[in-house]
């Protein structure tokens, strides 16, 4: 389905009335910066993994889930 166009100043008419302004928007083409996903290996020990396992089961999560939170928990601890 084609998005209906309007010119800037109509855009800007509608924000300020507080008019819907999704069906002028292309939302398949919006995304937010820095969450491209990148591949990374890293090689942890057995009992690490079966620790990342359990913790993951107890959360209902998958084991990737659970070290991003980790992670992305430490990242901001040191910020």
């Amino acid at each position: 389905m084609k998005k209906k166009s309007i010119t800037a100043i109509e855009f800007d008419e509608k924000f300020e009335l507080q008019e819907n302004l999704v069906p002028y928007l292309q939302t398949d083409k919006i995304s937010k910066p820095g969450l491209k996903a990148r591949r990374v290996s890293v090689d942890f020990p057995e009992w690490m993994v079966q620790e990342l396992d359990q913790a993951a089961q107890k959360l209902g999560i998958s084991r990737q889930s659970l070290i991003k939170v980790f992670i992305s928990d430490k990242l901001k601890e040191t910020h």
